[in-house]
């Protein structure tokens, strides 16, 4: 930490426990980085008012201090042999009497000095000492619909530059939160862990399927020689092309069912249905033309109603 811990808590040296637990309370309220995104300079000065609460927090180490024998930071001073006087905090001054407040800041609860304001992000250590979860970072990963039925591996940058490694399990469903565990900001001190981070899939549209909650819909066209005799014909999948059977006589607006074929939801799987739409041929086609002549002229088939 380096420096006073007293004046990093804004205490006088003779302060009480429950002076220096309260000072500490509304700096770390002040400063805590839940509610100073973003900001170095209170997430700085969040770390040094903590270690300076670690250090003044644990009577033994503040009559340490007090006496010399340890620094701000906690590492021992060595001192001469040359039988020099008494460290000013003993006699006279009032932290020559620090070890009879031994104890005074053991078994601190620290959520219950925050009183949850941080969603149990604080945590007591050993003797009082404080440390702080990191926070968790949220992100989300726009991924196709064929990644979220097979599953696969993508990267993803957050906002401090890092990138991270996803992978999109097999049946990911829109919506669906993924969390790698210590993958979130740092924690606070060197003791504490870090967050996590929390990946929400946001499913892609898609040119071809639309989605109706687990099944998926498209249009599939079809020629009027396999509307008519029927027969398989071709059919894109989020998972590959199959081949699926066309009923004789099909007219465009029929659903087919292909089982099994659609998205994920709830860790069920819908169907994909394909509805037919009839595709004449793009240049003209003098059998085609002469045909449907023929059925006007003999007063064929009326689909409408009068």
């Amino acid at each position: 930490m380096a420096g006073d811990p007293y004046k990093e808590l804004g205490v006088s040296r003779g302060a009480s426990a429950d002076e220096i637990k309260k000072a500490f309370r509304k700096l770390a309220k002040e400063l805590h980085p839940d509610k100073n995104l973003g900001n170095r300079d209170a997430d700085e000065r969040f770390k040094r008012v903590t270690a300076a609460f670690d250090l003044l927090g644990d009577a033994e180490k503040r009559t340490k201090f007090d006496r010399g024998e340890i620094d701000a930071d906690g590492r021992e001073q060595f001192r001469g042999f040359g039988g020099g006087g008494p460290h000013p905090g003993a006699g006279g001054n009032p932290f020559g009497q620090a070890g009879a407040q031994r104890g005074g800041f053991e078994n601190v609860d620290l959520d219950d000095l925050f009183g949850g304001m941080f969603g149990g992000g604080a945590r007591s250590g050993a003797r009082g000492g404080f440390s702080s979860r990191g926070q968790d970072v949220k992100a989300t990963l726009e991924i196709s619909l064929e990644d979220s039925i097979s599953g696969a591996t993508r990267r993803i940058q957050f906002s401090d530059g890092r990138t991270l490694d996803v992978t999109i399990p097999k049946g990911a469903a829109d919506g669906q939160v993924i969390r790698l565990r210590g993958q979130g900001a740092p924690g606070v001190s060197g003791r504490s862990e870090a967050g996590d981070a929390l990946i929400t899939m946001k499913l892609a549209s898609h040119p071809i399927f639309q989605r109706e909650g687990a099944d998926l819909t498209m249009d599939l066209p079809v020629s009027l020689p396999d509307a008519v005799l029927g027969g398989k014909i071709p059919v894109r999948t989020p998972e590959g092309t199959v081949n699926m059977t066309i009923p004789s006589g099909s007219s465009s607006g029929k659903v087919l069912r292909l089982k099994g074929r659609g998205a994920f939801v709830g860790g069920k799987r819908g169907d994909l249905l394909a509805r037919l739409m009839i595709q004449l041929p793009e240049a003209a086609d003098d059998g085609l033309t002469k045909l449907a002549q023929a059925m006007r002229d003999k007063g064929g088939y009326r689909p409408w109603r009068d």
